[in-house]
C-alpha cells in the first residue's frame, strides 16, 4: 500500500473504502422518514484496526455489524451544540474558534467522523492478512431538517397525485445528513444503491438503472442502479417522485425528469442539451465520463443547480414555454454550468478543501467558453467584466479571499484571513457569500492563466487530466490507482509546466496564494515638444483586500493614425512612463481613421484638442490583472471612446465615465449609441440610464423632449398617433431589451421641482393603458413588470401639509393613478398568474416605495400575507424583503421576531437562508448605532439559532454567523450586562472556568459519583439531582463523549440526542407520535394507540426494579417535577434511556394503570400549551437541558457500561 504515496495522496484514514451499497427500503412521504442500511467495503491499511470512524448525522444508527458480528459504537456531533459549558459568552471570536474546532472533530478530511466503531476483537487478527471487512449499518431518518428534504403538498389525493416527491440537499460534503458515509470528496468508492418506492414513483439517482423489481402485490418497486465509476459520497443523490419521464431526442443516454404536468415545458427547455454536450466534448477531446445523464426538476430546490454523479437537480422555476425570453438564457447558463461540473467535480474529484479552486476555476472557465460560443463574444467580455467587478467591490469592502489557503507548517499559520469573522479552513464555517466569490475569483484566475499559457495548452491539460481519471477509473480492482482521480493545487500545476513548458509560479503566488485585488489610478499629459504621451500610473496596496502588483501591465492607446498597444512594466517606484506617439498628419489630409478591429472610419475631429493626436486611452484593456482602475482622461476622449471603440468593455466603462461630464457633447454620444443597432444591447441598456442622471443635471439647460422620449416614440409608436404604443412584436430581442429598459429609465428623470415631469409619467401610464399583447408570439410579463418597476421609479418623496392624516382622499391625483394602476393589476395576477409572478413581485416592490415615500401609510400585513408558505417563492422573497425593510424604518421588533420565527420554523431551505441574508444587507441595526431593538432576549435568540438552531444546514448557520456579526460585531454584543461573576473568562486561552466559589455544588451529583447514589433516591431527589449539573455549569468532560453507546442487541433508545432534536420544534402536534415511532418494529405495523400507551407505560415503570411501592404516588410527584421544571422530558427521558437498556427485553411488561397514564397524558398536553407562550425562552433551554441530561444518563455513571463492550481497549 505504499504506492500511494508515490501518487501524491495519503489518506488520513486507516483503511480504504472500494465500494457501497445504500439500501432504502421505506421512504414514508406522510410521516417524512426513511429506513434503510448502508453496507461498506473497507480493506484496512494497518495491522490491526480496532476503530472505524464514519459520518453520520441526524440518522438514528440501530444496530452495527462488522463481518456479521455485533459491534458497539459512540455517537458523538459536537457541531449539534457549538459552545457547551458556557452560558454567558457571547462573542463572536468564541463561537467561530469553538464552531472550526467542532467541523474538524468529525472533519472526514482529518480522518474524523461523528460516528466511531469498534471493530470486535475477534477480527483484529485480519489486519495482518489485510482481510476485508464489511461494516453494515441500519438506520432511519425521522423527519430530516437537513441532507433530505421533503416536499409534500397539502392538497387531496393520495402521494403522487399530490405530486409529492423528495430530494437530496446541502451545500458541499453534506451526504452524511441521509445516509452513513465517509463523508469526503477524497475517498471513492464504487456503489450500489437500492430504492424501494410506491408503485406511483420513481426514484432517480446516480449511476446505471440495471433492473426495477416490482413486488408481489405489485404495490411497491425498487430500483437497483449501480455505478462503476469510483465517485465520493458527495456527490451521491437521490430524488424521488412521480416524475413525468422524457428521453433525450438528441441523445438516447439522457433522461430528463420534471414534476407532474410540466412535460411541455421540460421539453422546450431542454431542446438544446445536447449542444452543450457537445462543445464540451468538443473542447475538452473527451467523451463525457458517465454511460447516462440525469436532469431533475423540483419543487422548493435548495439552490438554482446542484451536481452529482451522472445527474442533476435543479430548480422546477427554470422551466419555460417557447414565449418566455428573459428565462431562457438564465436556463441555459444553468445547464451548462452544471455539465461543466460533471466533468470537474463529480468525475474528477478533490483531494483537499484547499483544492477546492481549482474544480470551480476549472468548471467556471469552460463554462464561460460555452458562454463565448453561444451568446457571443461580447455577452462573454461582459460576463468577464461583471464577474471582475463583483470581486472588485468585495475584496475592497470586506477584505481579501484566498484561493488556496495553506494550512500547513509545524503549528498551523495562525489565521491566513483575519480580517473575516470567519474561519475559511473548512467549507462549512464560510459565509456563502463569500464561497460565491471565491468560485468567481476561481475562474478568472484561470483565465488569467490562460492568458500566460494558451487557450491551446489549457485545453491540453484539461484533456491530460480527464484522461488519466478515466483510465484510473476503469481498474476495477486496483483502488490504489484511483487517486489519480483526485486533483490538486500541486498536480494541476505540475500538469500545465508539462504541457506547456512555462512557469506560471509567478501568477500562483501573487492570485491563488495570496488574497486581495490591485487598485491603480491613472493620469496622463501630452508632451508636444517631445512628442511623447507622459503617463502616470499610481496603486494603492495599502488599504483592506488590494495588493502590490508588480509586473507588466498593457496599455492601448488610440491616435489619429490608429491604434497601439504598449506593454509597461510596473515596477516598485516607477510611477511615469513615456509612451512615444505617431505623427498627427491624418488631421490635415481628411483620412479614415484605423480602429483596433482594423475597421477605418470617419470621425468629427473638432472637439479635440488641436495639438495632441491621442483620442483615447485604455489601461489593462484585456482584464488581464485582477484590479479596479481610475483613469482620468478628457470627456471628449470618453465620449470617441464610446462611439468608436469596439470592445463593449471600453464602452461601458466611458458609460460610466460619462456620468461625472453633463454636457450636450455627452447627451449626443449616448443617444447615438442608443440609436446604433449595431451596438450591444447590455450597452446600449445602460445608456439609457446614464442619459437619465445626465439630463437630471442638465436639467436646467436641456432642451426637446424629455430624454430617451422622442427616441421611443420613433421606435416603438405609432407613426400616426405617436402616444400610442404599437402592438407588441419582440421578435427582435435586442430591442425588446430596449423597449423595456427606456421606460425604467425615464422614469428616474426629475423637474425643476425634483418630481418626475408630468410628460413623463402621462407618457408610462399611456403605455400600460395601450399594451396589446395579442399578435406576439412571445409573452410579455417581463414587459409589464418593468412598467410597474417604471412607476416605481417615477414616485417622490410625499409633501405633507401641517401633518395631515393621509387618506385616500387626500392623496396626490398622479399618486393616485399609479395606486389604482398597481391595484389593478395585482387583482389581475390574481385571476390569470404571470409567468413566475414577475407582476405580483413589481408591485410589491411598489408598494413598499409608496409606504417609504409617505404616500400611503406604513403597513407590513400585505406584505406578510403575500409572504407566507404556498406563495411562489419569487413573490416571498420580495414580500419578505419589504418585511426586511419595514422592520429597518420602522424598528418594529414584532417583525423582527416575525422573520426570525420564519427562519426557524419555514419549510422552504432556500426563503430561510434569503431572510438571513436579506437582513445581514439591510439589518434593522448595526454594531455603529443604538437601537431599541438590540436586547439581551435578541442576543440570546440569535445565539441559539447559530449554535444549535441551524446544525442541519450548513448554510443557514453561516447566514446566522453573518447577521450576528453585522448586528454585534466580532466582540461581545454591547448591549449585554457584564458577566456574572459566576463565569471567569480567559479570553487568552478561549475558555470559560468556573469560579472556584461554586465547585462544591458538582459534587451533590456529578457523573464521578457511583450509580447507585444517582439513581436509586425517589424521584424528587432524583430532580434535584438533574438539575445540579444543568444550572449551566460545565458537564465533566466524559459525560459529554459518550454520547450513544449501544449495548449489543438493545433496542434503540429514545434518549439518543439527535431524536430529540426534532420533537422539540415539532411542537404539540407531533410531540407524541415522533416519540412512540423510534421503537417502532420494522416489519409488523402497530396500532399507533397502543404506542402511545406504550411508551408512557415505559416512562411509568420505577426507576430501579426494586422501587414499586413508590408506584403509587408516582403521578403527583412527577407532576411537581414537571412543574418545577421548565423543560418536561428532562426527568422523563434521563430515567427512560437508562431504563430502555436495562430492560432491554422487558418492553411489555407493566400494562397496568392505564388511569394514570390518561391522567398524564392530559398533564403533559397542558403542558406544552402552556410552553407555547413563552415559546423563545423554554424552547432553548429545552434543548440544552434535554440534551445534557442525555449525556448524563448515557455517562458511566448511570451503571449502563457494564453491559456494553468496553471500548478502552
Amino acid at each position: 500500500m505504499n504506492r500511494k504515496k508515490d501518487k501524491g495522496f495519503e489518506s488520513p484514514r486507516p483503511y480504504k473504502l472500494t465500494h457501497q451499497v445504500v439500501c432504502i427500503n421505506n421512504i414514508n412521504f406522510q410521516r417524512k422518514s426513511v429506513i434503510g442500511f448502508v453496507e461498506l467495503t473497507i480493506f484496512p491499511t494497518v495491522v490491526n484496526l480496532n476503530r472505524i470512524k464514519l459520518n453520520s448525522k441526524q440518522c438514528r444508527i440501530y444496530r452495527v455489524r462488522v463481518n456479521d458480528l455485533e459491534a458497539p459504537f459512540i455517537y458523538n456531533d459536537p457541531t449539534l451544540e457549538v459552545c457547551h459549558h458556557e452560558s454567558k459568552q457571547r462573542n463572536l471570536n468564541y463561537f467561530s474558534s469553538a464552531y472550526t474546532a467542532a467541523v474538524s472533530a468529525v472533519d472526514p478530511d482529518a480522518g474524523n467522523g461523528e460516528l466511531s466503531i469498534k471493530v470486535p476483537s475477534e477480527l483484529w487478527k485480519q489486519g495482518d492478512e489485510m482481510k476485508v471487512l464489511k461494516v453494515y449499518i441500519e438506520f432511519s431518518l425521522d423527519q430530516p431538517k437537513g441532507g433530505l428534504h421533503f416536499v409534500v403538498p397539502d392538497v387531496e389525493g393520495s402521494m403522487a397525485e399530490r405530486g409529492a416527491h423528495a430530494f437530496s440537499f446541502g451545500y458541499q460534503n453534506s451526504t452524511r445528513f441521509w445516509f452513513p458515509c465517509v463523508d469526503s470528496y477524497s475517498e471513492l468508492c464504487t456503489w450500489k444503491l437500492e430504492f424501494t418506492v410506491d408503485a406511483s414513483m420513481v426514484a432517480v439517482s446516480c449511476g446505471d438503472l440495471i433492473e426495477t423489481v416490482y413486488t408481489h402485490d405489485m404495490r411497491k418497486k425498487t430500483y437497483h442502479y449501480m455505478l462503476p465509476i469510483p465517485t465520493a459520497a458527495p456527490n451521491i443523490s437521490l430524488a424521488v417522485g412521480p416524475f413525468e419521464i422524457l428521453v433525450d431526442p438528441y441523445m438516447h443516454e439522457v433522461t430528463h425528469f420534471c414534476l407532474p404536468q410540466l412535460l411541455p415545458l421540460l421539453k422546450h427547455s431542454m431542446s438544446f442539451l445536447h449542444e452543450i454536450f457537445e462543445f464540451y466534448e468538443e473542447i475538452l477531446t473527451c467523451r463525457y465520463p458517465y454511460a447516462c445523464f440525469k436532469t431533475v426538476f423540483v419543487d422548493e430546490a435548495y439552490v438554482q443547480v446542484s451536481s452529482y454523479a451522472s445527474m442533476s437537480i435543479f430548480s422546477t422555476n427554470l422551466l419555460h414555454s417557447s414565449m418566455i425570453i428573459d428565462q431562457t438564457p438564465m436556463t441555459r447558463r444553468c445547464l451548462a454550468y452544471a455539465l461543466a461540473q460533471q466533468f470537474f467535480g463529480c468525475f474528477i474529484s478533490r483531494m483537499s478543501w484547499s483544492d477546492e479552486w481549482v474544480l470551480k476555476g476549472i468548471s467556471g472557465y469552460i463554462y464561460g467558453l460555452y458562454l463565448k460560443k453561444t451568446f457571443g463574444v461580447n455577452e462573454y467580455r461582459h460576463w468577464i467584466k461583471e464577474e471582475l467587478d463583483r470581486i472588485v467591490d468585495y475584496e475592497l469592502k470586506m477584505g481579501g479571499v484566498l484561493l488556496h489557503p495553506s494550512f500547513t507548517g509545524g503549528k498551523e499559520k495562525e489565521n491566513p484571513t483575519p480580517h473575516l469573522h470567519f474561519s475559511i479552513k473548512h467549507p462549512h464555517t464560510l459565509s456563502w457569500e463569500y464561497y460565491k466569490m471565491f468560485q468567481c475569483k476561481a475562474h478568472l484566475v484561470m483565465r488569467l492563466i490562460e492568458n500566460r499559457i494558451s487557450m491551446e495548452f489549457m485545453l491540453q491539460v484539461f484533456n491530460k487530466l480527464l484522461s488519466l481519471a478515466s483510465t484510473a477509473s476503469s481498474q476495477k480492482y486496483q483502488s490504489h490507482m484511483w487517486s489519480q482521480m483526485l486533483l490538486s493545487t500541486s498536480g494541476f500545476l505540475k500538469s500545465i509546466s508539462n504541457v506547456s513548458g512555462k512557469d506560471i509560479g509567478p501568477l500562483i503566488k501573487q492570485w491563488v496564494d495570496q488574497s486581495g485585488v490591485v487598485k491603480f489610478f491613472g493620469s496622463f499629459a501630452f508632451n508636444r515638444k517631445r512628442n511623447v504621451l507622459e503617463l502616470e500610473i499610481r496603486q494603492d496596496y495599502t488599504s483592506s483586500g488590494t495588493q502590490k502588483y508588480v509586473g507588466p501591465i498593457k496599455v492601448t492607446v488610440q491616435e489619429l493614425d490608429g491604434s497601439f498597444n504598449h506593454t509597461l512594466q510596473i515596477e516598485e517606484n516607477s510611477l511615469k512612463h513615456d509612451i512615444p506617439c505617431h505623427s498627427k498628419s491624418r488631421r490635415n489630409k481628411k483620412k479614415k481613421i484605423p480602429l483596433m478591429n482594423g475597421e477605418e472610419v470617419d470621425m468629427d475631429l473638432s472637439a479635440m484638442d488641436a495639438d495632441s493626436p491621442l483620442l483615447w486611452i485604455r489601461i489593462d484593456p484585456d482584464m488581464s490583472i485582477l484590479r479596479k482602475v481610475e483613469f482620468e482622461q478628457a470627456d471628449f476622449m470618453w465620449q470617441y471612446q464610446l462611439r468608436y471603440e469596439r470592445d463593449v468593455v471600453a464602452q461601458e466603462e466611458s458609460i460610466l465615465a460619462l456620468e461625472k461630464f453633463s454636457t450636450a457633447a455627452s447627451r449626443l454620444a449616448l443617444t447615438d449609441i442608443l440609436e446604433q443597432d449595431q451596438c450591444f444591447y447590455k450597452v446600449r441598456m445602460q445608456a439609457c440610464f446614464c442619459l437619465a442622471k445626465i439630463a437630471n443635471a442638465m436639467m436646467s439647460t436641456w432642451t426637446g423632449p424629455p430624454a430617451m422620449k422622442s427616441l421611443f416614440t420613433r421606435m416603438f409608436c405609432c407613426k400616426s398617433c405617436p402616444n400610442i404604443v404599437k402592438t407588441n412584436n419582440f421578435i427582435n430581442f435586442q430591442s425588446y431589451f430596449l423597449q423595456k429598459t427606456m421606460p425604467v429609465a425615464m422614469a428616474l428623470l426629475r423637474d425643476v421641482h425634483n418630481l418626475c415631469p408630468k410628460e413623463v409619467l402621462n407618457f408610462i401610464l399611456d403605455l400600460i393603458k395601450y399594451n396589446d399583447n395579442r399578435k406576439n408570439k412571445f409573452s410579455d410579463n417581463y414587459y409589464r413588470a418593468e412598467l410597474i418597476d417604471a412607476l416605481t421609479n417615477s414616485l417622490t418623496p410625499a409633501i405633507s401639509i401641517n401633518n395631515e392624516v393621509r387618506t385616500v382622499d387626500s392623496l396626490h391625483p398622479d399618486v393616485r393613478l399609479i395606486l389604482e394602476e398597481i391595484t389593478r393589476f395585482l387583482n389581475m395576477e390574481k385571476l390569470l398568474p404571470s409567468y413566475r409572478n414577475t407582476i405580483t413581485v413589481s408591485c410589491l416592490r411598489a408598494i413598499r416605495m409608496l409606504q417609504k415615500n409617505g404616500h400611503i401609510p406604513s403597513d407590513p400585513s400585505l406584505f406578510k400575507s403575500y409572504a407566507e408558505y404556498g406563495h411562489f417563492v419569487d413573490v416571498r422573497v420580495a414580500a419578505l424583503e419589504a418585511v426586511v425593510d419595514y422592520t429597518r424604518v420602522d424598528r418594529s421588533a414584532e417583525e423582527f421576531q416575525w422573520l426570525l420565527d420564519m427562519v426557524q420554523n419555514d419549510p422552504s431551505h432556500y426563503v430561510r437562508h434569503k431572510i438571513l441574508s436579506m437582513l445581514a444587507k439591510n439589518p434593522p441595526f448595526t454594531k455603529a448605532a443604538e437601537s431599541s431593538l438590540c436586547n439581551e432576549a435578541l442576543v440570546d435568540q440569535l445565539w441559539k439559532l447559530m449554535n444549535s438552531g441551524t446544525s442541519h444546514d450548513w448554510r443557514l448557520r453561516c447566514d446566522a454567523v453573518n447577521l450576528y456579526h453585522t448586528l454585534f460585531g466580532q466582540t461581545r454584543p454591547s448591549c449585554l450586562p457584564l458577566p456574572e461573576l459566576g463565569l471567569v473568562l480567559n479570553l487568552k486561552e478561549k475558555k470559560a472556568v468556573l469560579n472556584p466559589t461554586i465547585k462544591p455544588e458538582l459534587g451533590s451529583g456529578g457523573p464521578e459519583l457511583p450509580p447507585a447514589m444517582v439513581f436509586t433516591s425517589n424521584l424528587e431527589e432524583e430532580h434535584v439531582v438533574m438539575e445540579s449539573p444543568l444550572s449551566g455549569m460545565a458537564l465533566a468532560p466524559q459525560g459529554l463523549k459518550r454520547k450513544a453507546e449501544t449495548p449489543l442487541g438493545s433496542p434503540p433508545e429514545p434518549g439518543q440526542v439527535l431524536q430529540e432534536e426534532p420533537v422539540v420544534k415539532a411542537g404539540i402536534k407531533s410531540r407524541f407520535p415522533t416519540q412512540e415511532e423510534e421503537d417502532i418494529d420494522m416489519d409488523t405495523v402497530h396500532d399507533s394507540q397502543a404506542f402511545i400507551y406504550h411508551h408512557l407505560n415505559m416512562l411509568d415503570r420505577p426507576s430501579t426494579p426494586g422501587k414499586s411501592k413508590i408506584n403509587s404516588r408516582e403521578p403527583p410527584t412527577m407532576e411537581q417535577t414537571i412543574m418545577s421544571m421548565p423543560a418536561t422530558p428532562v426527568p422523563l427521558f434521563s430515567k427512560e434511556s437508562t431504563l430502555s437498556s436495562k430492560h432491554g427485553g422487558e418492553h411489555h411488561h407493566h400494562h397496568h394503570h392505564h388511569h394514570h397514564h390518561e391522567h398524564k397524558k392530559k398533564k403533559k398536553k397542558h403542558k406544552h400549551k402552556h410552553k407555547h407562550k413563552h415559546k423563545h425562552d423554554s424552547k432553548d433551554k429545552d434543548k440544552e437541558k434535554e440534551r445534557d441530561s442525555h449525556t448524563f444518563s448515557n455517562s458511566p455513571a448511570s451503571g449502563r457500561s457494564m453491559r456494553s463492550p468496553s471500548l478502552t481497549d
